[in-house]
């Protein structure tokens, strides 16, 4: 656990910008193909922007075309939570951070070998360490 894990939306309000804030507290999602990390190629890991929780390694990370950094797998610690979402007359799955319950994205199964998962996650979610 952080020092984050149990703040209010006002201390939430104040840590985030106001896009991280819709995001990760309010469950919106950005528009697809203006994430900073779509196209990023580095090496490192990608944290919860709320609590710094580690989430995805870059080499589970591929390109799926949808617009959103899509990974085929979370850290083996379970380093999320999957939520049923039927909001906007969908049956999704959700995909929140494990430490913070922060949303992320969602996952769905058409993803690659060997998982099969796509893991849709909002570049605004996350926080990227590179490896040195």
């Amino acid at each position: 656990m952080t020092e984050n894990t149990y703040i209010n939306d006002e201390q939430w309000r104040e840590k985030l910008t106001s896009e991280q804030f819709s995001i990760c507290r309010l469950k919106a999602t950005e528009a697809p193909f203006t994430g900073k990390y779509n196209d990023c190629k580095l090496i490192g890991i990608y944290h919860c922007v709320c609590c710094g929780n580690p989430l995805f390694d870059s080499e589970t990370k591929y390109d799926s075309g949808s617009g959103w950094p899509s990974f085929w797998s979370e850290l083996p610690e379970g380093s999320v939570t999957e939520h049923i979402d039927v909001t906007h007359g969908l049956r999704r799955v959700e995909v929140t951070c494990k430490v913070c319950d922060a949303h992320l994205g969602h996952v769905f199964e058409d993803g690659p070998a060997p998982t099969g998962l796509r893991y849709c996650i909002n570049s605004a979610a996350m926080d990227f360490k590179e490896k040195i």
